[in-house]
């Protein structure tokens, strides 16, 4: 294993001194894809035998500072460690290609792919060292190095916006977490992640409960649950589509991480815990579709729907805390593996809907859904990809997000059994909340799917050229095909998951956890049913089609239904899909209405524009920075570029450094002669 390590470490060090002196742009993104396949290797290994249940553990000499380093790898640490190599396989594959645009930008490119190695190895360390001062250190590397990913078009001023904004709540969770592992260190004495446990094991509950928040806290900003979420749709969109694609697939998903391994370390009120989280999931769930809904750019309306999934997996989390709580079993393993299998589901349709984004992008350069029309005759393979990914996300069989989602709903509907009061109206009120998610998504992407790839181009100067196959589109259909394979074959990856869960539910009973048998047996008919009616209705077109090819075509004038000249601008827009359900949500919401009414004999040009803004980062962030702003501004006075004025301040500033501790001991001196008499 410490060869293992070395070789970890040698390897990625070499990685990042090759990157700068690779003379040709593609083969900078070569190179890169080889380092990725390699530390994706090494790493996969341990990670592997964890998931088989034999975790890892070495301890590493560190500093009189750091104390002993150790290494820990667990099924939690190997689940998740897969899930990002994965990811970040399919992301440089298809970034490559991609990145090709930009290929006149060397120096930035070399910038882009060092940060890209540097970011995947970061995130495997947060997952494997459990020392909390370097884990701090590897999360900020991996905070910074992203940063450096967001901001590739850095000469855009939205860009700019987007990463700052990343950067600053990036260390926002830097000081939730070190004000976290400080108290921890402070009454132990040690960084090891065991002296967590020891801590919430030795103070009282209330003690470890504000330990648990502090740390949800922190990893809540990153995960981007409401209303910790607002870096989150400004970043994703200002990416590369390939950095988006790893962003919403794996680095949020590192605060899920880090949530998951305080709940395993923290022995605290578990049940109240659940309800909090419970709470907050529904609420983060609700608003990140209903604002995903009203977006007009296909990347924001994606990153909205992140933190809708965010959602989703917290709920699953409250559902385990609260089973692992009352010490309903059965609760806590549903709850827990439809978290952990809706991590990596959403893991694949998110990056897949992101690659998706990206090809409109570079063949339409605009991701402006109202521009947008026709593109799926065109973008046949992107068309199809985006469908699936999609259908997936939006919960429907035979794809992923309808196992994980179901695990989910399954324990709620168990959870009802024999219930108080006030357990069961949090649940039901949980299980309203994920149908209106699921209902709200469904509107969500008929819209996106139906504006962008259906109908008749709205602009000729958008129409995308004919696509062709090429490497780009080879790692979005082996997720495509991941996508399937989870929603008909669910039964062996909840096999993969049973180590990671058992960690949470060992202390609830004796032997390894399973999955209800009627559960894996409905979801799996299920999932089987859905496959044979799309094989089934693909054998009809089919035969349909060679059929037709045997016949004579007849072509003719049809009915015009009344057009007698249609034009693109009758179809529907994205924005008049969604109208009603805009007027129903506008009170919820903030969104600013512009718009040009005409009348008259002979009107001129009319139109109307709805921009839709997050109400709570309006009312968090950009109001109070506003007033911060105009207060700071009334003192603008003192910068008047006057020389005569600034000299005045440096005598000023040097009279009362003089003065002041003359004054001081002058007030002493006489105090004390005052206490004499």
């Amino acid at each position: 294993m410490i060869l293992l390590i070395d070789s970890f470490i040698v390897f990625i060090l070499l990685s990042l001194l090759v990157i700068p002196f690779v003379k040709k742009t593609n083969w900078k993104g070569i190179s890169t894809l080889f380092s990725v396949f390699v530390i994706a290797a090494l790493s996969s290994v341990p990670a592997i035998n964890a998931l088989m249940g034999n975790p890892t553990e070495i301890t590493l000499i560190g500093s009189y500072i750091t104390h002993d380093i150790p290494l820990r790898i667990d099924a939690l640490s190997g689940f998740f460690i897969l899930t990002i190599n994965f990811t970040f396989i399919t992301g440089v594959i298809y970034g490559i290609k991609y990145m090709q645009a930009y290929s006149n930008q060397s120096a930035n490119l070399s910038l882009h792919w060092f940060c890209y190695i540097l970011t995947f190895s970061s995130l495997i360390s947060v997952c494997v060292i459990q020392n909390g001062l370097v884990f701090l250190i590897a999360w900020e590397i991996m905070a910074l190095s992203t940063f450096v990913l967001v901001i590739f078009e850095h000469n855009k001023q939205q860009t700019l916006k987007a990463g700052i904004s990343y950067l600053i709540q990036s260390h926002v969770i830097i000081l939730f977490l070190t004000l976290a592992f400080i108290w921890v260190y402070l009454k132990t004495n040690s960084y090891d992640f065991n002296s967590i446990r020891d801590f919430s094991l030795t103070q009282p509950v209330s003690a470890s409960m504000a330990l648990m928040v502090c740390f949800f806290f922190g990893f809540a900003i990153k995960a981007g649950f409401v209303p910790f979420h607002t870096w989150l749709p400004l970043a994703h969109p200002a990416a590369p589509s390939h950095i988006s694609g790893i962003m919403s697939g794996v680095i949020i998903k590192i605060g899920i991480y880090g949530i998951f391994r305080m709940i395993l370390l923290i022995k605290t009120d578990y049940l109240a815990f659940g309800y909090f989280i419970l709470i907050v999931s529904v609420i983060t769930g609700i608003y990140g579709v209903m604002l995903a809904i009203v977006q007009h750019n296909l990347k924001r309306l994606l990153a909205y729907h992140s933190i809708e999934n965010i959602g989703i997996i917290g709920i699953g989390i409250g559902l385990g805390c609260i089973g692992m709580g009352n010490g309903n079993k059965t609760l806590a393993i549903l709850g827990l593996l439809g978290a952990l299998l809706h991590t990596l589901n959403h893991s694949l349709f998110k990056s897949l809907l992101f690659y998706t984004a990206g090809n409109v992008y570079q063949s339409t350069h605009t991701l402006e859904i109202d521009h947008l029309g026709g593109a799926g005759k065109q973008m046949q393979h992107t068309s199809l990809l985006f469908l699936i990914a999609a259908l997936a996300i939006c919960g429907f069989p035979p794809f992923n997000g309808f196992v994980s989602e179901f695990l989910i709903y399954s324990g709620l509907f168990n959870g009802l059994k024999g219930a108080s009061l006030p357990y069961l109206s949090c649940l039901a009120i949980s299980i309203f909340g994920l149908s209106i998610i699921g209902g709200l998504a469904m509107l969500c992407f008929t819209k996106a799917y139906g504006t962008i790839f259906l109908g008749t181009p709205r602009n000729n100067r958008f129409c995308p050229p004919k696509e062709k196959f090429s490497l780009r589109l080879i790692p979005m259909y082996i997720v495509a095909i991941l996508i399937v394979t989870i929603g008909i074959f669910p039964k062996a990856f909840f096999n993969i998951l049973i180590q990671p869960v058992h960690q949470f539910t060992s202390f609830m009973g004796d032997g390894l956890v399973s999955v209800r048998p009627e559960t894996v047996s409905i979801v799996s008919k299920v999932g089987y049913t859905s496959a044979g009616f799309i094989l089934l209705a693909g054998v009809l077109l089919l035969i349909r089609y060679k059929i037709a090819t045997t016949m004579k075509a007849v072509t003719g004038p049809t009915w015009g239904c009344g057009y007698t000249a249609p034009t693109a601008r009758i179809q529907y827009t994205a924005s008049s899909f969604i109208r009603n359900y805009r007027k129903l949500a506008e009170p919820l919401l903030l969104i600013h209405k512009y718009k040009k009414d005409v009348s008259g004999t002979f009107p001129g040009t009319a139109w109307h524009e709805t921009n839709p803004e997050d109400k709570i980062e309006e009312n968090l962030i950009l109001r109070p920075i506003r007033r911060l702003r105009n207060f700071l501004g009334g003192f603008s006075f003192l910068q008047n570029g006057r020389p005569q004025i600034y000299v005045l301040y440096g005598a000023v500033f040097i009279t009362l450094i003089i003065s002041v501790p003359l004054l001081i001991d002058l007030v002493r001196t006489l105090v004390q002669f005052l206490n004499t008499m």
